[in-house]
C-alpha cells in the first residue's frame, strides 16, 4: 500500500472522525449526511443495506431506526456482528439469483428503505469500472423493487459516466421523487455520486 495514500487517509477528516466516534468506516457520514438532508430513513424502519461491509452503514442505519427498527446487511465479505438483536447480516452476492430467497427468509416484512454502497473490484479501466458499477446499481434496484413497500425509498451509489443518465431515468420510472447528491463526506476527487429514489410507485 503506497505510503502517500496511507498518509492522506490518516489526515482525512472523516477517517479520523470515524475512528473517534467508533464507526467502522468514513462512509458512515455519507449516509448520515444524506439522511439528514432528505429524511429517507426514520425511527422504526425496516432497512436492507447492500454492500454493507465493513458495517459503517449498518451502524448508521441502526442509530436512526433504533430498537423498534430492523436492519439487514448483505455483502460478499463477512461482516463482524454489531451485537444488537435487530441487526442481521448475510454473506452473499447480490448478483446471485438465490440471494433474494436468503433475504426474504430473514426480513420481518416488506422494507421501508433499500440502501446500496456496492462497488465493483476496480480495474483501473474507467469504461469497464463504470459499466460494472451501473450493473451493480441496477441489481440493487431490482432487489429494491422486490422488497420495498409502497412509498419506500432507495439510495444507491453510482459512478459518473455515460451510462449514468440512463440509470437515473430507470429510477425515475419507479419513484415519485428522484434526487442526485454528493455528500460532503465523499472525497472531492471521487467519481461516486448517489441517486435517491423516494416514494416507490407500487401497484396496490
Amino acid at each position: 500500500m503506497p505510503k502517500a495514500w496511507v498518509r492522506e487517509r490518516k489526515r482525512d477528516y472523516y477517517f479520523r472522525k470515524a475512528k473517534e466516534e467508533k464507526y467502522r468506516s468514513r462512509a458512515t457520514y455519507k449516509l448520515l449526511q444524506a439522511v439528514k438532508k432528505y429524511r429517507f430513513l426514520r425511527k422504526g424502519d425496516v432497512v436492507v443495506d447492500l454492500g454493507a461491509a465493513p458495517g459503517g452503514w449498518l451502524q448508521a442505519s441502526r442509530k436512526i431506526v433504533g430498537k423498534a427498527g430492523f436492519v439487514l446487511g448483505v455483502d460478499l465479505k463477512s461482516i463482524d456482528p454489531l451485537k444488537v438483536a435487530n441487526v442481521h447480516t448475510i454473506t452473499g452476492d447480490i448478483t446471485d439469483s438465490e440471494i433474494s430467497k436468503q433475504i426474504e427468509r430473514i426480513l420481518p416484512s416488506l422494507v421501508d428503505a433499500v440502501i446500496s454502497d456496492v462497488s465493483p473490484n476496480v480495474s483501473g479501466v474507467w469504461e469497464v469500472d463504470h459499466a460494472r458499477q451501473i450493473d451493480l446499481a441496477r441489481q440493487s434496484l431490482t432487489l429494491a423493487l422486490k422488497f420495498l413497500k409502497a412509498n419506500g425509498n432507495f439510495f444507491v451509489k453510482v459512478f459518473q459516466g455515460d451510462m449514468f443518465k440512463g440509470f437515473v431515468e430507470e429510477v425515475r420510472e419507479h419513484f415519485a421523487r428522484v434526487e442526485i447528491m454528493k455528500p460532503k463526506a465523499s472525497r472531492a476527487k471521487s467519481a461516486e455520486i448517489f441517486v435517491l429514489g423516494m416514494g416507490l410507485k407500487k401497484d396496490k
